[in-house]
């Protein structure tokens, strides 16, 4: 690897700057994702490998980030697993056939990896791109974030059914997370197999829980997750809103990386981890929105604060909006990278 930044600092060596990359850096904010997107549905995107790869390839470009990640969704496991998936334009994506009984978990089916090849095949594509330039993550969707979208039916604003299901019926809940933990965790082994260099779990609407449902219904699944994953020399972040709060249980699914959101003091949360557990973050990327010395003095605040830290990547508490000036983007890593402990 040409810039092994990213993955230093994923395994808690020092680095001469923290590495950068972004949440959604291959998105909205970019006319030539539009291009792309307005051309093809966004599945299409992700099926066909190399639109798959032109998208991945565009902050790369177009940006000079550290780490690639690849384009993808994290509903296409519950989607392999039996999920009728669609996304709409402003209205995001939707399960027409949502799992609510015993029957509907039923007939998940748990052996789907022939569904997801169309992964492995974009990375290999991706990879050839990269010429060993940069590493390139892969990701999935945590198992209750997952769950979340297949029992609600799409996105939820208060997860009612879905906690509803926790409560009333833990069992048929455990089972169901069960099975997209068993999906998920070959589903990441299939992309290091086709050659990632990194993997990242999301658990995006893991604030949604309380203390000990996140313990319970989420962290265990987690930590079973990357207990099974062929993780030599591939380093694993876990990722949820709700990392701020979460992090010492996120600690004991031993991680190599803990993306924290942008709620709390990212040195604090560093220093109450193991040593060899790094951080990434965690900028409000609100802040992107700002004139360009705000911008410029935000980064250098969090960098000042994270001074003699090794395992430090920079990256947003969340990911980018879809309108945020891509000069403001461009920007912000271009301060980062002229910046030198």
């Amino acid at each position: 690897m040409k810039n092994n930044l990213f993955l230093d600092a994923a395994f808690s060596k020092q680095t001469e700057r923290p590495p950068v990359w972004m949440m959604r850096q291959a998105g909205r904010f970019m006319p030539q994702y539009w291009e792309i997107k307005n051309k093809y549905s966004f599945l299409e995107m992700c099926k066909t490998p190399e639109i798959a790869a032109d998208v991945t390839m565009l902050p790369v470009d177009l940006l000079g980030i550290d780490a690639a990640i690849l384009f993808c969704d994290i509903l296409v496991t519950g989607e392999a697993m039996g999920g009728d998936l669609s996304f709409t334009q402003g209205v995001g994506p939707k399960f027409a056939n949502p799992v609510r009984t015993a029957q509907d978990i039923e007939n998940l089916n748990v052996d789907c990896l022939d569904e997801l090849q169309y992964v492995a095949d974009a990375i290999k594509v991706i990879q050839q791109r990269l010429n060993g330039n940069i590493p390139l993550i892969g990701f999935a969707g945590a198992p209750f974030t997952v769950m979340s979208y297949l029992v609600e039916g799409g996105s939820s604003k208060d997860f009612k059914l879905t906690k509803l299901m926790l409560h009333n019926q833990p069992e048929l809940a455990h089972k169901l997370l069960a099975k997209i933990a068993k999906v998920t965790a070959d589903y990441l082994n299939l992309q290091i197999a086709a050659g990632v260099n990194a993997i990242q779990i999301f658990d995006s609407w893991a604030q949604a829980l309380s203390w000990n449902d996140y313990q319970e219904f989420s962290h265990r699944y987690i930590q079973e997750i990357i207990s099974n994953l062929n993780r030599k020399d591939i380093p694993v972040i876990s990722f949820c809103k709700g990392s701020s709060v979460f992090a010492p249980i996120m600690a004991e699914a031993k991680p190599d990386v803990i993306s924290v959101d942008w709620n709390a003091d990212l040195l604090n949360i560093k220093n109450s981890l193991p040593s060899n557990i790094a951080v990434q973050g965690n900028l409000d990327p609100h802040i992107l929105y700002a004139d360009q010395p705000v911008i410029k003095k935000h980064i250098h605040q969090l960098f000042e604060r994270m001074r003699g830290t090794n395992g430090f990547i920079f990256n947003l508490g969340h990911g980018i909006m879809p309108d945020i000036p891509f000069d403001n983007v461009k920007y912000a890593i271009d301060v980062i990278k002229e910046f030198r402990y």
